[in-house]
């Protein structure tokens, strides 16, 4: 039986690892740069492992959300 907040709650998941990854990925990287004194570099590297990262999880997220509607 379906929920009828379960389309909001899958949205707000997948906003969550997309944004909260990529937020972590620059605040890390940011950081990393202060402290290596590697300015962009490193802050371009944590938004790429950011950006990976959130859509890896989303991508894990989709695919166990469609198969508990296949079973």
């Amino acid at each position: 039986m379906n929920h009828p907040l379960r389309g909001m709650a899958i949205t707000t998941a997948i906003l969550s690892h997309l944004s909260g990854a990529t937020v972590v990925g620059i605040l890390l990287g940011r950081w990393l740069d202060s402290y290596f004194q590697t300015s962009p570099l490193l802050l371009l590297v944590g938004l790429f492992l950011g950006l990976a990262a959130g859509v890896y999880g989303t991508i894990k997220l989709v695919t166990k959300f469609l198969g508990d509607d296949a079973s």
